[in-house]
């Protein structure tokens, strides 16, 4: 029945709306009444009250360039994508299939399109949901503009958020990227008045943000009731028309009945009976039926559907827990790429390199060793336009890469080469610069985004560390292989506390992440053309020290030469000692191998994940000695890690105990007698190479 005619009305097919709500509310009320007591599920987040509003707003969302991203509550919406009853169940009860395949809360969802939009992966961090959204929005304009895809012509990214998301750094940082660069967006506030415990008016003053956002320029705002049929479907078709058109950014705020507690096991205690009975008056279930019947359907085709819906959902429930449970010997795949090819069965379904049926010309390992001798930076600058030139597909963003070139000139030149689409300035955000990287490698670029040094990489940590598990959340049906270019580490001229972190622990602890740290410019160009390359996110390190050094410089390789992941360089052979090193520490470990002349050999990991266990070994094996020394802090720093290894697996290979050199548990100061104090030098490390061989 859902094919006829004359269901349809005002731009909807009601049938279809009614029965994806009823199933929204039946799938919520078994949860709630039958699987949440009998602790067959954990999490319970109800939908009751807000199925109307979504499921109109999915059955406009027509487009397989559409984007949404969506939040623990949006159930509904998933349905109207064609989410299946037997998946809706499986995802909350952890059995196999479904969302993550058991990984995740069974609310935290994700969908690749089935025709119609693409439901990017959520998140279980409040308002993380935003700026994906919005590099989903720049991604759509790229492959429109720029790409010439006229697929993507009309499409448009959706955002959902409760109204306490607004209060977050995403929700300001994608409002922000959507605004100034005109992105076809839609940011949808469900506004139930509570975020758990908290009114609205305690997360954003006047507790109306469409009133504040008023004054916003490129913002279209439109407002409504989300409970009541008539008016929530003219302003959704208002919204979603206004944004296909080619206008700016809608923000629509829906008011919203929330019928459940935020979760489970919230009772509501903090609303009185007032509020509770009044939020059952606008319940939307029954003013959708008094909406349609008798205007377009009879009692008998409303009665009917409502037999179709239970019938439905008991049958789903009944698939869902004949599943089995996911097999426990397969929960460690998926944490990186095992996919060769875009034909390899192993390739998730979503976003980054493989999917797009890209193929990267080959790499060459066999380095150009002719020409001008350059410095790092210059190695780095002509890599990124190497591969800007290779693939039409990348884009390289961050604050000040644009026509000042980077605050390290990494950059310089090419917003001029390649145009402001493909090289262009963020907004002071890092949240934006990763979040945005995230959705447009969701929507298949390849984004290599600039934080300009790495203790400013702190306020993107949830997007961050969300892009690292995605794929593993998943189950390997999305990822997120964006590089992100980071410099970091102490200068030739100053320290402090800010700009000379290195601190690369943070990122081998978080899953998912490579960790690539050059220390000569041959490396540098290899590595980040790897890291552009590869199907998994990287960290792509760049040493302030080294940027301009002398040590570093060599001859450019040449715009097809790689550095696999996971291979040392013998920076220089030995039979005493084994050093172990990374970075800048690699120069000063090998002029302290020099002072004290002795047979010491030197390794140059490059690569921290993955790292050369077997170079490692095979060295301290034969010298029998090892010292580590790098410049992150001591404490839980990589040298740990290292010395733990060869505890465990050359132990007995030992003839000293396996030190560890690094900066102790201290920020970096600024003075440069301090800083050097601080940071490992070449006189305390030649020293700790003399204690280990006379041991």
């Amino acid at each position: 029945m859902a094919g006829e005619s004359r269901f349809t009305h005002r731009g909807f097919d009601w049938w279809e709306v009614a029965k994806n709500a009823l199933t929204a509310r039946a799938i919520d009320l078994i949860e709630e009444q039958e699987l949440y007591p009998a602790k067959k599920i954990i999490y319970q987040f109800s939908s009751k009250g807000h199925e109307l509003a979504q499921v109109l707003l999915g059955s406009l969302m027509t487009s397989a360039g559409d984007g949404v991203s969506a939040y623990y509550r949006s159930r509904p919406l998933l349905l109207s994508q064609g989410l299946t009853i037997e998946d809706a169940f499986a995802g909350p009860l952890g059995l196999s299939g479904s969302y993550s395949n058991g990984r995740d809360i069974g609310v935290v969802c994700n969908l690749p399109s089935q025709g119609r939009a693409t439901v990017i992966p959520m998140a279980g961090d409040v308002g993380s949901q935003y700026t994906p959204a919005a590099g989903w929005a720049q991604a759509i304009r790229y492959h429109s503009k720029v790409l010439r895809k006229s697929e993507f012509d009309a499409c448009i990214s959706l955002v959902l958020g409760g109204e306490g998301s607004i209060a977050t750094n995403g929700f300001w940082s994608a409002l922000t990227i959507a605004t100034t660069l005109g992105l076809p967006m839609i940011f949808v506030v469900e506004d139930n008045g509570y975020a758990i415990s908290v009114p609205s008016d305690r997360q954003t003053p006047g507790g109306n943000i469409a009133d504040n956002l008023r004054s916003f320029k490129n913002l279209h705002i439109i407002e409504g009731d989300g409970a009541e049929p008539a008016d929530a479907s003219s302003c959704i078709l208002a919204a979603v028309r206004f944004v296909r058109n080619g206008q700016t950014p809608v923000l629509l705020r829906l008011r919203v009945p929330r019928l459940s507690g935020h979760s489970g096991q919230d009772t509501q205690a903090y609303k009185s009976e007032e509020f509770l009975a009044d939020e059952r008056a606008r319940d939307p279930i029954p003013r959708l039926r008094k909406y349609l019947v008798p205007s377009l359907m009879s009692e008998e085709e409303w009665g009917e559907l409502e037999h179709i819906v239970e019938r439905d959902v008991r049958d789903g429930l009944e698939k869902a827990l004949n599943r089995e449970s996911p097999c426990p010997k397969t929960i460690y795949e998926n944490v990186f790429s095992a996919a060769s090819s875009p034909d390899d069965e192993n390739v998730q379904r979503v976003g980054g390199v493989l999917p797009c049926g890209f193929a990267y010309p080959p790499g060459s390992r066999e380095p150009n060793q002719e020409g001008p001798r350059i410095n790092m930076l210059a190695g780095i600058r002509k890599t990124l336009g190497s591969e800007l030139r290779v693939n039409p597909r990348m884009l390289v963003f961050g604050e000040d890469v644009g026509p000042k070139g980077g605050v390290h000139a990494a950059t310089l030149d090419l917003q001029e080469e390649f145009g402001i689409e493909r090289v262009f300035d963020t907004s002071l955000s890092e949240e934006g610069i990763i979040g945005r990287a995230v959705g447009m490698s969701y929507a298949g670029l390849a984004p290599v985004a600039e934080i300009q040094f790495r203790k400013y990489a702190d306020p993107a940590t949830e997007q961050l560390n969300n892009c690292g598990t995605v794929r593993w959340r998943t189950n390997n049906r999305f990822a997120a292989p964006i590089t992100v270019r980071m410099p970091g580490g102490f200068s030739k001229y100053v320290g402090d506390p800010w700009h000379s972190v290195s601190g690369e622990a943070t990122w081998l602890h978080q899953c998912g992440w490579e960790l690539a740290i050059p220390s000569t410019v041959e490396d540098a160009v290899g590595l980040l053309r790897t890291s552009i390359r590869s199907n998994n996110p990287t960290i792509f390190f760049e040493h302030r020290a080294l940027l301009d050094s002398p040590e570093a410089r060599g001859f450019y390789p040449g715009d097809d030469y790689v550095v696999p992941f996971g291979q040392a360089r013998l920076v220089r052979e030995g039979s005493e000692l084994t050093v172990v090193s990374w970075g800048a520490m690699v120069y000063r470990c090998q002029q302290a191998a020099e002072q004290i002349g002795r047979d010491i050999e030197l390794l140059d990991l490059r690569t921290l994940r993955p790292w050369d266990r077997e170079a490692v070994l095979t060295s301290v094996s034969k010298t029998k000695r090892c010292v580590i020394v790098h410049e992150d802090n001591k404490t839980v720093g990589f040298g740990a890690e290292i010395a733990a290894h060869l505890v465990e697996n050359a132990f007995y290979h030992l003839d000293a105990p396996v030190r560890r050199i690094a900066t102790e548990d201290i920020p970096i100061p600024y003075n440069l007698q301090l800083m050097e104090r601080v940071v490992p030098d070449v006189d305390t490390i030649a020293g700790v190479f003399e204690e280990t061989l006379a041991f």
